[in-house]
């Protein structure tokens, strides 16, 4: 107790300070994903999201978010440094402690927060609490040598390396090579830009957002603030969709006045670019809560599509003039924009969604109208969940084949097309002078035909 009054003494009363919140809010949200191993977006949204997220403006919200994405995006190099200032590493019966030393370097080192509020703020986060409220004098020795010696000690680091869990550096490095694991990791360290889908006229809603057009259509953007509050969002002219994420779609040609299936339809881009384009879509998810986010998407939207809510490989119908499978996996493609997935998964989870796909995959040929088109794809970076799930189904299954990809199909990026003819993005693909701008998602994407 003396230690918490000594700082106190420091820092002024331990009163409600501006911004306490948002940090109260980022630790909770922090220690959900490493601690109770809750994903990012759950906590955020929906039914589960945190209690006092709603209460929050939403500056405040936004600031939550940044605190805890940029924690996660590199926890592996603060984790690092705060263990460089303390002698017997974190206090393990007060976990708030070192949840506020992450969030106060955090800010201190990646987030261009004043030092004395950044160490201010974190103090007064385990003053609060009951079991670390002792080592508040301790929180504010560390961070303010974080202060002092952060920046020269970060500069020595492999920070590539350090935010990288081994396994995945491991796994990307036995599949593409060594220099292009490293610049995956790279790009993962890097927040991304916010790509839009738009319905019309994309050069258009490039320039009314102050963003790019891409090679593939989409429109680019830095968005700050609520992405709800930005033009044409009200009006449904766009909406949110990784430029690699839309390229799936795309590989299935020309759908206008065709019966389509969109498999593990949610949270539901996909099915909009297709009912976009004219197809009579029909969206299955197993997840309810997911299907109505779809649901609402594509009111926004003002478009149509059947929605069913089915397990996949239990659900009967019509064959389908094309089917587009977006399986679920591990989603390492996606890192960029889910710093949480490193912490959340693990080797194990490769196999046994793998699995997952395999009989997922087998249930679309079904689905799938004899001379017709179906599209498989995932948005992981492992080829135990994309190549070699399909590679397994044509070594068993005679009666579909692979249908390669053109280049010109994709918009003349060749770089992304593997030797057997499927799609393989990478987070280090489409790079740009301007980092902020660079980077796709990872994606794999294979297009075959049943015969």
């Amino acid at each position: 107790m003396k230690a918490a009054q000594k700082a106190k003494g420091h820092f002024g009363s331990a009163a409600p300070a501006p911004g306490l919140a948002a940090r109260r809010m980022a630790a909770d949200i922090v220690e959900g994903v490493l601690r109770r191993g809750r994903s990012l977006d759950e906590q955020f949204d929906g039914a589960c999201a945190h209690g006092n997220l709603a209460d929050l403006a939403d500056r405040d919200r936004a600031l939550t978010r940044a605190l805890s994405a940029t924690v996660l995006r590199r926890l592996g190099t603060l984790h690092h440094l705060v263990g460089l200032f303390l002698d017997r590493g974190p206090p393990r019966e007060a976990p708030r402690v070192e949840t506020a030393l992450l969030l106060g370097a955090a800010q201190i080192l990646f987030l261009n927060v004043p030092n004395h509020a950044a160490v201010d703020l974190a103090v007064r986060l385990v003053q609060a609490d009951r079991q670390g409220m002792r080592y508040a004098a301790l929180v504010n020795a560390v961070l303010r040598r974080v202060a002092r010696e952060g920046g020269e000690r970060l500069a020595g680091l492999d920070t590539t390396v350090l935010d990288t869990p081994p396994w995945l550096l491991a796994r990307w490095t036995k599949y593409y090579g060594a220099e292009t694991a490293r610049a995956i990791a790279a790009a993962n360290g890097r927040e991304p830009a916010l790509d839009l889908t738009v319905k019309n006229h994309p050069e258009v809603w490039a320039a009314r957002l102050n963003g790019r057009l891409l090679p593939t259509g989409s429109v680019r953007t830095l968005a700050h603030g609520a992405i709800a509050a930005l033009p044409g969002f009200a009006e449904g002219e766009w909406w949110v969709q990784d430029a690699a994420a839309a390229l799936p779609a795309r590989l299935l040609g020309d759908v206008n006045g065709l019966r389509v299936a969109d498999l593990c339809a949610a949270p539901g881009g996909k099915a909009a670019q297709l009912a976009a384009a004219g197809a009579h879509v029909t969206a299955v998810d197993r997840a309810p809560a997911r299907l109505e986010r779809l649901r609402a998407n594509l009111a926004r939207l003002s478009l149509k599509a059947e929605l069913v809510c089915a397990d996949v490989v239990e659900w009967t119908a019509e064959p389908f003039d094309a089917v587009l499978l977006d399986a679920p996996c591990s989603s390492t493609g996606t890192i960029r924009r889910h710093p949480d997935i490193p912490w959340l998964k693990r080797p194990s989870d490769i196999a046994a969604l793998a699995a997952v796909q395999r009989r997922l995959l087998a249930r679309t040929v079904v689905l799938t109208r004899p001379g017709r088109t179906l599209v498989y794809c995932t948005c992981s970076l492992d080829p135990e969940e994309g190549e070699q799930v399909v590679a397994d189904l044509l070594a068993h299954e005679t009666r579909v084949r692979r249908m390669p990809i053109a280049a010109s199909e994709i918009f003349g990026r060749s770089e992304l097309i593997t030797k057997d003819g499927d799609l393989r993005t990478l987070p280090c693909h489409f790079p740009d002078p301007d980092s902020r701008f660079s980077g796709l998602d990872g994606f794999y994407a294979a297009r075959l035909q049943r015969h």
